[in-house]
């Protein structure tokens, strides 16, 4: 019998860095399951990612337990095994105004999307990465280690990501690792549903204040997931990698 395809289960990953994410993986010859709760952007992936034969989309909000059990299970049904899995699913935009003004309903639906998702997708994921002693990937934020102001939804979100990331490393080990990446700025238009061809260039100046010399581009997380997910990984669980070209370790004041 032929030997199974590795399978790696994506949230949010129809567009932004899972899409990215999605693509390397496909690229590398896995087997990859996406979920997103943007119907358009799902469409679009059926036209730009390579290796259709590969590719699982699930229309699914993780916020919701039922979609999740629903999706893991067809997952399971396509895949018949689960290697990997990155919770990447996010409401991306931080700014919500003064916190005086904040909705609660702004503020859970952030906590709800950004963290619970991953949580309920760890609580249904766990019994099919145990058997293949496989791995969870949370995508964090460098927002989670420094702010903006009027950022508190999102910060927050991001910063239990983490947290849950080292709970979980705990709780699964030595069966499944767990690690979370926090990316810094990362150019996804490439990587958005009908995105243009050739995106207008970023200016000089947003690539020079990057210590590494430029903006960071999906691959750059898509490469670090594939570190953490492999075996060369094996020795790693628990931790956060930041990955921003340096910028939280900038000293920055005005003149």
């Amino acid at each position: 019998m032929a030997q199974q395809l590795p399978v790696i289960l994506i949230t949010g990953g129809a567009q932004g860095i899972g899409k990215g994410i999605a693509a390397y993986f496909l690229d590398k010859g896995w087997r990859v399951v996406v979920l997103d709760q943007n119907t358009e952007a799902i469409n679009a992936c059926r036209q730009d990612l390579r290796n259709p034969e590969n590719l699982l989309l699930i229309e699914t909000d993780v916020s919701r337990e039922s979609e999740v059990v629903s999706a893991v299970a067809e997952a399971m049904e396509w895949g018949e095994r689960l290697d990997a899995m990155v919770n990447n699913a996010g409401i991306a935009d931080p700014g919500t105004g003064p916190i005086e003004t904040l909705e609660l309903a702004q503020w859970q639906r952030r906590i709800d999307v950004n963290l619970t998702g991953a949580f309920l997708m760890a609580k249904h994921a766990v019994p099919h990465l145990r058997q293949s002693r496989g791995c969870i990937v949370n995508m964090a934020s460098t927002r989670a280690l420094q702010s903006e102001p009027n950022s508190e939804a999102y910060a927050a979100s991001k910063g239990g990501l983490i947290a849950l990331t080292h709970a979980l490393a705990i709780s699964l080990g030595p069966d499944v690792r767990a690690n979370s990446i926090s990316p810094g700025w990362i150019d996804v238009r490439a990587c958005q549903a009908h995105a243009p061809a050739e995106p207008q260039p970023l200016s000089t100046a947003d690539h020079n204040q990057h210590p590494s010399g430029r903006v960071g581009i999906p691959n750059d997380v898509a490469a670090m997931v594939a570190y953490l997910v492999s075996p060369e990984a094996g020795f790693v669980t628990g931790q956060n990698f930041v990955i921003d070209g340096g910028m939280t370790r900038k000293m920055i004041y005005e003149d």
